[in-house]
Parts: structure tokens; C-alpha cells; sequence
């Protein structure tokens, strides 16, 4: 009987233990469920990008660039130790880059350092079509430039936003890099606003550079291509790469599609660019800087000087005051405050947000050129 007895109990705890084993069972495969039902929920914030239809809608409206321009060279002749004049020879040099079609009847957005000097201008179009080109006009400034072939029909890229471009968003890059035409590479946006004193600028005019940076490939020849996004939009004007050789090391620069829009709408219109200007000297806020004006955390940009009778000073602005936005558009750096700039005419009226003693205050800035009044440029050429 204890033996029988000995068994039930054995048999009791056998069926004890393995209904809390079940009822553990039950329990995780519950939490799983609940953990993968929350994983689904999650929003997916990485998407696999098919640039196929992009690049088909806009490949045919990025041309290859040739230029041609005259070199004399002296030539000597020695003669029993003598030096004898024989005059120059000329000698013909070509250099190459891209342009982007802004419009059907074959107005082009290229860069400045491509057609600069340049005697005389051909474009090749993606179905191998050469035609000569004029130039409209230049703006050293921003590095951009307008030509124009006689044609009609042409396909065209419309330009996008750059201000609402995303840092991570995916890009491609179209050119002709080493005179492989029609050449389309990918990447993302690595960072806005970026200003690298590389625009050479002989004249009177303060650069302006707020490039987009990409790590799309871009290389000698690219210069004047596109960098454009998913929509098949221009955003942007592909200019330079920071490289020690001369060669695409990882990053590459655009100019912004929204001055590039200004920029060459006033070439197109005048010749020249309406440019205006705030009048004002500024310095970057860094965290030392912030530091010493006792501000919580590094914000906008220090106004060192305001320039008697210029647009900041006939709106009251100060020495001291600190930029806060321009135009409703947040500004951090030298860069973004130009690019703001940058889109607006001579006459044109600008909200402006400042810092001053603590308090923040707004004011309506009426722009002026350099020359100090709201008077139309026209350039040279037309």
C-alpha cells in the first residue's frame, strides 16, 4: 500500500510539474508573439531605392561641355649663345565638364570654371548631337554659368527645393568624368551648408558657398552636372571634390539648387545677377564664442559690425546683435546666412530674427546691391 502510495505521489508531482511547464510554455510564446507583433508595428526607416526610372527621366538632359581657348607661346631660338625672338606660336587647348537643360528651347546651367575664357563653347547631348554654344553669362560668385544652344524639344530636369533636400537622403550624380559620357553614380546627402573657400573670385563680390555634400562620385569632368533626388529633381550643381589628388577621394560638393534657380534666371533676364545684401560683418557662433556672450548654447551668428546706411542698419540692427533666421529659415554659419541671402532681389524685404540682451526681436530689411541702392545690373553679356 505505501508503494501504490509512493507511485501516486510521484505521479501527482509528474502531473504538477508538467502543467507549469505547459503553463510556462504558454507564457513565452505569448511574449514572443507580443514582441514580434510590436516589431511589425515599428515604422521602416531604411528603404531600398530603385534609380532606374530616375535616371531614364533625367540622363538625357545632362550634356558633355567642350571648350576651346587660344595659348601664345613665345618662341626662342639660340644661335652661337644668343637669344632670338621668333615669335608666338598658338597653340589651342580644350577643356571638358557637364551642363544640366533647364529648358526645352536650350538654355544650360553649367559652372563657371567651365566655360571661363572659354573662345568658343560646344555641347554634346546624350544622342552624340554637336552644337555650338554662346555664352549668356557668368557669375564668378557662385561659381555658375548660363549658356545656350539653338535648339528645340529638348528634355529638361525641373528644378526641386534644395532647403527641404534631407541629410541622408539618397542622390545621384550625372556627368561625363573623363569624357565617359552619360555617367550615373549614387550616394546620399552627408551634410548642407558647407563652406570651403574654394570659389575663386578675382572681383569685388564676397563667394558665396553653402554646398550640398554628397558621397555620390564625382570626378574631372562632373563639374556642371546634376546631383539630383528620388523626385528626378535638380537639387543640386556638382562643382568640386575634396581630394588631395585631384581625383574623388569619398566626398563631393553641389551648389544649391535654389541659388543655382536665382542665379541663372537673372543671367537668362539680365546678363548679370541681382544680388542683395544684408550689410552686415558677422562671426560664427562657436561654443567658446557662445561662452563669452553668455548664452546657454551656441545659436545663430554674432554680428561684429552693421555697415552705416545698408539694409541691417536702416532696420535698427546693432553691433552685438545675434541672427537668429533669415527669411523664417533657421542660420548657424556664414554659409546657410549667404545662402538665405542669396535667393532674394535688391528692393526684395526679408524678415530677419535676432538676439539682443536677452530678448529676441524681429525686423523688415529692405535689401540693397553693393552699390547701395535697388538699381537692375545688366552684365556684358546677352
Amino acid at each position: 500500500m505505501q508503494k501504490h502510495f509512493g507511485i501516486l505521489i510521484i505521479c501527482a508531482v509528474l502531473l504538477s510539474t508538467m502543467s507549469c511547464n505547459a503553463q510556462n510554455d504558454n507564457e513565452l510564446a505569448t511574449a514572443v508573439g507580443t514582441v514580434a507583433k510590436e516589431q511589425q508595428q515599428l515604422p521602416l526607416l531604411v528603404t531600398q531605392t530603385d534609380f532606374t526610372e530616375v535616371a531614364a527621366r533625367t540622363i538625357d538632359a545632362v550634356v558633355h561641355i567642350r571648350t576651346e581657348m587660344t595659348r601664345l607661346t613665345p618662341l626662342y631660338q639660340t644661335f652661337f649663345g644668343m637669344i632670338i625672338d621668333r615669335g608666338v606660336q598658338r597653340e589651342t587647348y580644350n577643356a571638358y565638364g557637364s551642363g544640366v537643360i533647364i529648358s526645352d528651347d536650350g538654355y544650360i546651367v553649367t559652372n563657371n570654371h567651365v566655360v571661363q575664357d572659354a573662345e568658343r563653347v560646344f555641347v554634346t547631348l546624350n544622342n552624340k548631337r554637336v552644337m555650338p554654344a554662346r555664352i549668356i553669362g557668368i557669375d564668378p560668385a557662385t561659381d555658375l554659368a548660363v549658356i545656350k544652344i539653338e535648339a528645340t524639344g529638348l528634355q529638361t530636369i525641373p528644378f526641386g527645393n534644395s532647403d527641404s533636400a534631407r541629410i541622408g537622403q539618397p542622390v545621384l550624380a550625372i556627368g561625363n568624368p573623363f569624357n565617359l559620357t552619360s555617367t550615373v553614380t549614387a550616394g546620399i546627402i552627408s551634410a548642407k551648408a558647407r563652406y570651403m573657400n574654394i570659389i575663386n573670385n578675382p572681383g569685388v563680390e564676397s563667394t558665396i558657398e553653402s554646398f550640398i555634400q554628397t558621397d555620390a562620385a564625382v570626378n574631372s569632368g562632373n563639374s556642371g552636372g546634376a546631383l539630383v533626388n528620388g523626385r528626378a529633381e535638380l537639387i543640386g550643381i556638382n562643382t568640386a571634390i575634396a581630394s588631395g589628388n585631384g581625383y574623388y577621394t569619398g566626398y563631393s560638393f553641389a551648389i544649391p539648387s535654389n541659388i543655382a534657380r536665382k542665379v541663372s534666371s537673372d543671367l537668362r533676364q539680365y546678363g548679370a545677377v541681382q544680388r542683395g545684401y544684408l550689410g552686415v560683418n558677422v562671426v560664427e557662433v562657436t561654443d567658446d564664442v557662445a561662452k563669452r556672450l553668455g548664452l546657454s548654447e551656441p545659436m545663430g551668428i554674432y554680428v561684429a559690425r552693421v555697415i552705416p546706411d545698408c539694409a541691417a542698419d536702416r532696420a535698427g540692427m546693432r553691433q552685438g546683435d545675434i541672427l537668429l533666421k533669415v527669411n523664417n529659415m533657421e542660420v548657424n554659419s556664414y554659409a546657410s546666412m549667404m545662402e538665405e541671402v542669396a535667393l532674394f532681389n535688391p528692393g526684395d524685404e526679408v524678415d530677419v530674427e535676432f538676439l539682443r540682451d536677452g530678448k529676441t526681436m524681429t525686423a523688415r530689411l529692405k535689401l540693397l546691391n553693393s552699390n547701395g541702392n535697388t538699381q537692375i545690373v545688366r552684365g556684358s553679356r546677352k
